[in-house]
C-alpha cells in the first residue's frame, strides 16, 4: 500500500477517441456472432475503431490537451508526462516523448510510456507523483492511450468484440488537502491476456474465463483495502469506477463489496474495453456531465495482462 505523502489532486480531466464508430451488428458481418451474444455476455454495444491514417499520438495529444485545458493551467508548469499504452506507435520514442514536444514542453520535462496493460493509468499516477516529488513544476499530466484495433484477430470473437481506441488523460498536482493511497500489483502470468511479439500474429490472445476469475477476486479486495486503509466506509465512497472491461464483472464486484450498481459508473456500452485509457476515459466523462464535485472520494481500480493490477483512493 502506497499513499503519496503530500497527497494528489486531479485538476484537469480530459479523453478522446476515433470517430470511427463499429456497432455489434457491424462485427456480426465480419466473424460470428450478434447484438444480443455480445450484449449479454459483455455489455458492450459499440467501441470506437482508428482510421488507418491515425496514431496513437494523435489520441494522446486531444486527451491532453482537453485536459490541460480543463484545468486552465500554463503547460509550461507541467513537470512531466507519464502515459500508459500497450500499443505505441513505436518501441522508441515513446509517445510520451512525442506529446512532450507537441505541446513544445520544456526539455528538462521526464516524459516516458509505461506498460501495465489495463493498469497502465493506476501504475501511472503513482509514477508521476513520484516525479513530482523531485520536481519544481507543479502539475504533471498522466494519460492512458490505447490503439488495441491494430492488434485484434478479426476472425477471433472471442476478443475482437471487446477492444476499442481511445485515450484519457489528466493533469494532476500534490496537494496535502487531497489524500491519495493506492496499491499495485502484479501476479507474473502470461498465460491469460497477451500480445505476442511476434511480427506474424502479433494479436491479442486472451483466456476470458481465467481473466474473468482474477478479476472478481482482485478487484472487491482491492477496494476492501483502500476502504480500510482510508479509514472510510464504503458507504462513505461517492463513486467506484472500475475498468470498462465487461458488464459481469462490475456487476459482481458491486455484489461483493455490498453496494447499490448505481454508484458504479460504467460507460462500456459506447466504448468497450479500452484497456489503461478506460479509467480515465470514465473520469473525464464523468466530469464532463458534472458528476464529479469537490469534496468527494473515489475509488479506482483498474486490473489487466500481467497479471496486474491497480486501485487509488481519490479526494477530489
Amino acid at each position: 500500500m502506497m499513499q503519496v505523502k503530500n497527497g494528489l489532486r486531479f485538476v484537469g480531466f480530459g479523453h478522446y477517441v476515433p470517430p470511427r464508430i463499429v456497432t455489434n451488428d457491424d462485427l456480426s458481418k465480419i466473424v460470428d456472432t450478434n447484438d444480443e451474444w455480445i450484449t449479454t455476455r459483455t455489455g458492450i454495444k459499440r467501441r470506437h475503431f482508428m482510421e488507418d491514417e491515425d496514431t496513437n499520438l494523435d489520441l494522446a495529444l486531444n486527451a491532453a490537451k482537453m485536459a490541460i485545458e480543463d484545468a486552465g493551467i500554463d503547460p509550461q508548469e507541467i513537470g512531466a508526462v507519464v502515459l500508459a499504452t500497450v500499443r505505441p506507435d513505436n518501441m522508441t520514442p515513446s509517445v510520451a516523448c512525442m506529446v512532450q514536444k507537441a505541446l513544445g514542453l520544456s526539455e528538462y520535462t521526464p516524459s516516458l510510456d509505461i506498460n501495465a496493460a489495463c493498469s497502465g493509468f493506476m501504475y501511472g499516477l503513482s509514477v508521476a507523483a513520484g516525479f513530482l516529488m523531485q520536481s519544481e513544476k507543479r502539475y504533471a499530466l498522466v494519460i492512458g492511450s490505447e490503439t488495441l484495433s491494430r492488434v485484434l484477430d478479426m476472425t477471433d470473437r472471442s476478443t475482437c468484440i471487446l477492444f476499442g481506441d481511445g485515450a484519457g488523460a489528466a493533469v494532476i498536482e500534490l496537494s496535502e488537502k487531497h489524500r491519495y493511497f493506492s496499491v499495485l500489483g502484479s501476479r507474473g502470468n502470461d498465460d491469460y491476456l497477451v500480445i505476442p511479439n511476434n511480427s506474424d500474429k502479433r494479436y491479442v490472445r486472451m483466456s476470458g474465463g481465467d481473466v474473468f476469475k482474477f478479476a472478481v477476486s482482485t478487484v472487491p479486495r482491492t477496494v476492501e483495502e483502500l476502504i480500510a486503509v482510508s479509514g472510510n466506509t464504503a458507504e462513505d465512497i461517492d463513486w467506484f469506477v472500475c475498468h470498462q472491461a465487461n458488464k459481469r464483472i462490475i456487476e459482481l464486484v458491486a455484489k461483493r463489496v455490498g453496494q447499490s450498481l448505481d454508484r458504479f459508473y460504467m460507460n462500456l456500452e459506447d466504448y468497450g474495453n479500452t484497456s489503461s485509457a478506460s479509467i480515465p476515459i470514465a473520469l473525464s466523462e464523468m466530469n464532463q456531465k458534472g458528476l464529479l464535485k469537490e469534496g468527494m472520494k473515489l475509488i479506482a481500480v483498474g486490473f489487466g495482462g500481467g497479471l496486474t493490477w491497480g486501485g487509488a483512493y481519490i479526494e477530489l
